[in-house]
Order: structure tokens, then C-alpha cells, then sequence
């Protein structure tokens, strides 16, 4: 199948579904929003925008930021927070990726972000 050949098939395959579901919002969706999704669902997913600039095949990481600007409601600022009091739950901790920020009263606190 050509390429004009499979986009007038998608083209046409899209408004029959979007007919039979009495849903127009799916003549919206085209493989750029596929890909923007996917794009979003990666990042958020593994937190590693290089992998997602890979998985993309962009040479560019401004190219990937476009696309990864879709997630909303993570923050930089979101941590889980846990509290240690042996020497082993701190090593615990530290092997699963939390940072230490202070201790308090004989205890140990540590984030990690979401």
C-alpha cells in the first residue's frame, strides 16, 4: 500500500469508526496525536526524557520537550517521603534512590521525586 494509499484508508477507516461509535472527537485523533501521546505516557512513565528522545528518533532534545509538555499535574516538586531509624532502613532507602534531607529527634529523613 502506497502512502496515500494508507492515509486515505486511516482517513476512511477513522470516520467510519468515529460514525459508528456517534463519537467526532475521534476524527480529531491522527498518528501526530498518537505520537505526542506515547511520547507523554514514556515520560511519565520512566522520568528519562533521553530515553523518550530515542524512542522518538529526535536529534534534538527542544524537539522531545514539545512533545513531553502534554503531561500535566507532575511537578518538579512532588517527593515521597520516608523516615528511618536503624541502619538498615537507611540503607534500604539509599539503594531504592532516596536522597537524606535532615535528621530530626534521633530520626532520618529522606525524598525521592514521583
Amino acid at each position: 500500500m502506497t502512502g496515500i494509499g494508507l492515509a486515505l484508508f486511516v482517513r476512511r477507516s477513522r470516520r467510519r469508526i468515529a460514525h459508528k461509535l456517534a463519537n467526532p472527537r475521534l476524527l480529531r485523533i491522527s498518528f501526530h496525536t498518537l505520537r505526542h501521546w506515547k511520547a507523554a505516557m514514556e515520560y511519565a512513565k520512566t522520568k528519562d526524557i533521553l530515553h523518550v528522545m530515542k524512542l522518538l528518533g529526535h536529534k534534538s532534545i527542544k524537539n522531545t520537550l514539545i512533545y513531553t509538555q502534554l503531561i500535566e499535574g507532575i511537578r518538579d516538586d512532588e517527593y515521597v517521603c520516608k523516615v528511618a531509624r536503624t541502619p538498615e532502613e537507611i540503607s534500604s532507602l539509599i539503594e531504592a534512590g532516596f536522597e537524606y534531607v535532615c535528621e530530626h529527634e534521633g530520626l532520618k529523613f529522606f525524598r525521592k521525586r514521583k
